[in-house]
């Protein structure tokens, strides 16, 4: 039986095989942020801490801690791989996001995420517009 159970890595394993072995997820989940980051962006974040690397057995993902003034909240910014197991892995995410003072969760993502999430809420909506485009 595999487990859905993130592993966070450890600041020396940021930037060895498990990257290499999710980039692809990652890569794929990028690809609907907007274009606000890079895949080299991405493992900055990742290689300074700034954000965390989740490697699953078939997906990945990327979370970041948001200090507002009022509260502490864990953000999945990035998830690719297998639904189920993405989906599953939330709940683990979200203890460990517990542990560490985050008072909430939040995600950005494609609007479908809201169909598998029931017990999120949705509290915003992003419009975009690129301005190079014309």
């Amino acid at each position: 039986m595999t487990s859905t159970s993130p592993t966070l890595l450890s600041a020396e394993d940021r930037l060895g095989a498990q990257w290499e072995r999710c980039h692809k997820w990652i890569s794929d989940a990028l690809k609907y942020a907007g274009k606000t980051h890079t895949m080299e962006d991405v493992h900055h974040a990742v290689a300074t801490g700034k954000a965390q690397l989740h490697p699953l057995e078939k997906s990945a993902i990327i979370t970041e801690i948001v200090d507002y003034p009022q509260r502490s909240i864990c953000r999945i910014w990035l998830a690719g791989g297998d639904l189920s197991e993405l989906t599953e892995a939330e709940k683990s995410i979200s203890v460990w996001a517990k542990s560490l003072g985050c008072d909430a969760m939040e995600i950005i993502g494609r609007k479908g995420w809201q169909r598998h999430l029931k017990d999120y809420t949705a509290t915003a909506v992003i419009l975009a517009k690129d301005l190079n485009d014309e």
